[in-house]
């Protein structure tokens, strides 16, 4: 296995690892409280780690227009449903819902910037995603 699918697939076993730690923290205390412990357990250590590694501030950061830092944020709601929702559907749904979004997203990005030659086998592999969660739902 070359080295950029490994640190995908162990990338991927991660994210599975904090959505169980993050969902049970929430069920503690709630899935806002859990995302704030969350976000700044990981701003420590990633500060940690920069600050060790150097280049925490890259030169030309001050030029980044404002909306690419909206991926913070948005990683917060991430986070806090993904707290709350996986103590209710459970590990396999809450993994493939957020495939599945992440899917639609996907499609819809290369729909407008019209970079996939191969739409409506992307667009096709969703809709199979999401018929495979609605079984699993009803059999549920």
């Amino acid at each position: 296995m070359s080295g950029p699918i490994l640190l995908a697939f162990i990338g991927g076993l991660l994210v599975g690892l904090s959505r169980q730690l993050n969902g049970r923290l929430s069920l503690s205390t709630s899935p806002m409280i859990s995302s704030f412990w969350n976000h700044a357990v990981g701003f420590v250590a990633l500060t940690l780690v920069g600050l060790l590694a150097g280049g925490l501030v890259p030169a030309g950061a001050a030029g980044t227009p404002w909306y690419a830092y909206l991926g913070g944020p948005i990683g917060v709601v991430f986070v806090a449903a993904g707290s709350w929702v996986i103590a209710r559907v459970g590990a396999l749904n809450t993994a493939l819902l957020v495939i599945a979004g992440q899917m639609v997203s996907g499609v819809a990005f290369d729909f407008v910037r019209d970079r996939s030659p191969a739409f409506w086998a992307s667009a096709a592999g969703v809709a199979l995603i999401i018929a495979g969660i609605l079984v699993t739902r009803r059999r549920g």
